[in-house]
């Protein structure tokens, strides 16, 4: 479950931010973020102040977390988007991260697609994030389902001297709004007991073929 994050939270979220910094630490995943500067239990609580943390819980246990919000970085301004639409149109996903525990399980993709729809929900066709140059596998995660790079710069971030980033972005499907507005009501059948799970993905699986939008979208 993908879901805004409380302060009741925050000390989970401190806890996996603390993860990710040892996983870097022991040399298990590439990243530019540094321990105590960002992201830091700081971080989260200006994301509650702004109410735009969203954390992924599992078992009652938050095993990722993501910034959703419309700030675009400075160095945006000097990308080559390809799509040239309104900033209010554009929605923009900072620090995603999942447990190095439960990683390549599929929650990342879990993330990207609820950032979709929270994105068409509000009214943004454009998504936009950014990665570490370093970071190759997220960038080859994000090309996967769907962003394409667009450009790399460096700059100072959040505390953080000469980080080189590569902005990538991804245009959303015009159809996924209707898209989602029947998954929606797939998903109150299934939480209400009408249709059964196999009976939810089968009529999901029909709507994507039908409306033409595959995993990737």
């Amino acid at each position: 479950m993908i879901r805004k994050a409380t302060w009741d939270d925050l000390d989970a979220i401190e806890r996996l931010y603390d993860e990710m910094h040892d996983a870097k630490a022991a040399g298990l995943i590439i990243t530019n973020w540094k321990r105590g500067i960002y992201p830091s239990r700081a971080t989260a609580e200006a994301a509650l102040e702004r109410d735009d943390l969203f954390v992924m819980e599992e078992n009652g246990r938050i095993i990722g977390s993501g910034i959703i919000n419309q700030a675009q970085l400075g160095i945006y301004a000097g990308a080559a988007w390809k799509h040239k639409v309104p900033d209010e149109q554009v929605c923009v996903l900072h620090t995603l991260m999942i447990s190095p525990a439960e990683q390549r399980k599929g929650h990342a993709r879990e993330f990207l697609r609820f950032y979709e729809e929270y994105a068409l929900e509000h009214g943004c066709s454009e998504l936009r994030i950014d990665t570490s140059e370093i970071n190759t596998p997220a960038r080859a995660m994000y090309c996967k389902h769907g962003f394409e790079e667009v450009g790399i710069a460096t700059s100072d971030l959040n505390g953080i001297p000469g980080v080189t980033l590569v902005m990538l972005e991804k245009h959303l499907n015009p159809k996924q709004g209707l898209f989602l507005k029947q998954k929606h009501l797939l998903d109150t059948f299934l939480e209400n007991g009408a249709i059964s799970q196999a009976q939810y993905d089968k009529s999901l699986g029909d709507l994507r073929e039908k409306m033409g939008i595959n995993d990737a979208d």
